[in-house]
């Protein structure tokens, strides 16, 4: 069973110390992301850690050499997360991310929350 890996755990990927560590052997044993996730991570890196662009690249060019496929958006996508932000009053940039897990066949996410026939999992728990 696929699991989805959100934005966190890619940012967690880059700190030292632990939870660093633990997220990026996360990241190595695989999953998939959307392009959403990589959206929000460039914008977090840039915007909130102040990163320079030519670090941005080299993060970026981590996450896509690690063990991770990356699934792209579609119309059907932003469907899909526009009838979940509606049903579980969630914002739509992390519907999209669910609609892609879903459309992606996942089955796990982050903890705490169920989306129809499969639930969300926080793996540093």
């Amino acid at each position: 069973m696929s699991r989805f890996l959100d934005t966190n755990i890619l940012i967690y990927a880059q700190e030292a110390g632990e939870r660093g560590g633990r997220a990026r052997d996360i990241v190595r044993s695989g999953g998939l992301i959307s392009v959403q996730v990589l959206n929000e991570f460039v914008s977090v890196l840039r915007r909130k850690l102040g990163l320079e662009w030519t670090a941005i690249k080299e993060a970026l060019a981590d996450v896509k050499a690690a063990a991770v496929l990356i699934v792209p958006l579609t119309v059907r996508t932003n469907e899909v997360a526009a009838a979940i932000a509606r049903g579980h009053a969630i914002n739509v940039y992390d519907a999209l991310i669910v609609a892609s897990a879903l459309e992606a066949g996942c089955r796990e996410l982050q903890h705490g929350r169920v989306f129809g026939p499969w639930s969300v999992r926080n793996p540093f728990l």
